[in-house]
């Protein structure tokens, strides 16, 4: 999932080749044998991006929406129609976020595919849904308290907040692993295996280098920063780093002109630009953060107002809380920050 939080207009390179996205139960052709979709979210981000590439006598898929009946009707809308008379041959699965591994079960048990995604994305899921509601757990919402979110709150975010975890339907018993570094040929192109972090482990992205085409998931948005947060399964993790370096790597491995399929908003070319204005968006919220414990010690509750002025339903509150403390244990790391030894029970930070 990601946040909605659009970067401030600015000297831009960017470019939409499709400034219109299909409509729903449509396809559209954006690069030679690669169908574009668009499948509903109940979400404020309202679409996830799906794409068909031509394999041999059909489509392969990436990504898939939630699981819902109305992604399902889409589904079969989709294959009775715009791509009716050729088979789906294979799923391909960018990341364990259900908008784009939720109905993942249900799509190859009911047109019999082959699931092909990480190692971390296949397990992620899985353990979500052997266990839905291990998030509702009280070691969890005490990792919320002990960042100094209110009790009731707490409470709210992690029943409310994570509804979204269960939008996921059982997935098949076996799958096969993708792995940066593979190539991946369908319908006699070579498409270069890549993966991403901070957004989610081990992030899948498609490099067809012969027809410049980057497949890049959540990594890289056109007019939203993706999520990069903290969960209290990892509370001491560094997503932030982590993106920030994928960032770099995506710059030093996937020429600047090359077409960019995002997971969410409009195909766009200016890669390199946008990796800049991704970067720089991150750097000015650690500058907020820091300019907030200037003052005072804050714990990461304290600091979600500096960061996120506008009100939060429980979905968005869980959310932007993560994506704070992210920032949080970047600047600990980089030792900007250091824990206020003076309250025990809620972890407070002040400039070092």
């Amino acid at each position: 999932m990601t946040t909605t939080t659009v970067l401030p207009a600015g000297p831009r390179e960017l470019r939409f080749p499709f400034p219109d996205s299909p409509e729903t139960g449509t396809v559209g052709e954006v690069a030679p044998g690669i169908l574009w979709a668009r499948i509903p979210l109940p979400f404020r981000l309202d679409h996830v991006n799906i794409y068909l590439i031509e394999d041999g006598d059909g489509w392969a898929v990436l990504d898939t929406g939630i699981a819902n009946g109305k992604t399902r009707e889409i589904w079969q809308a989709l294959v009775a129609g715009p791509l009716a008379g050729r088979r789906l041959t294979r799923l391909i699965v960018s990341h364990y976020h259900p908008d784009h591994i939720g109905l993942a079960g249900w799509l190859c048990d009911r047109f019999d595919l082959p699931l092909l995604t990480s190692h971390s994305a296949y397990l992620g899921c899985l353990n979500i849904s052997l266990s839905p509601g291990a998030l509702d757990a009280e070691p969890y919402r005490d990792h919320y308290r002990r960042h100094g979110m209110a009790d009731d709150t707490a409470r709210l975010v992690s029943t409310q907040g994570h509804n979204y975890l269960r939008m996921v339907a059982p997935l098949p018993p076996v799958f096969s692993r993708l792995v940066a570094g593979d190539t991946l040929t369908l319908g006699g192109r070579d498409f270069e295996v890549l993966a991403g972090d901070g957004h989610a482990p081990e992030q899948l992205m498609l490099y067809w280098r012969d027809g410049n085409v980057f497949l890049a998931a959540d990594q890289v948005l056109a007019r939203i920063s993706p999520n990069i947060g903290v969960w209290a399964v990892e509370p001491e993790g560094d997503p932030l780093g982590l993106y920030l370096r994928s960032l770099a790597a995506l710059r030093a491995t996937i020429p600047a002109d090359a077409l960019v399929l995002p997971g969410h908003q409009l195909p766009f070319v200016g890669l390199h630009q946008r990796c800049r204005e991704l970067a720089a968006h991150h750097d000015e919220r650690c500058a907020a953060i820091a300019e907030a414990c200037s003052a005072k010690p804050r714990s990461v509750a304290d600091l979600l107002p500096f960061v996120f002025p506008r009100a939060l339903d429980p979905h968005q509150m869980g959310f932007a809380f993560s994506e704070v403390h992210a920032h949080v244990n970047r600047m600990k790391r980089q030792g900007r920050l250091v824990r206020d030894a003076k309250d025990e029970d809620v972890h407070r930070y002040r400039l070092a």
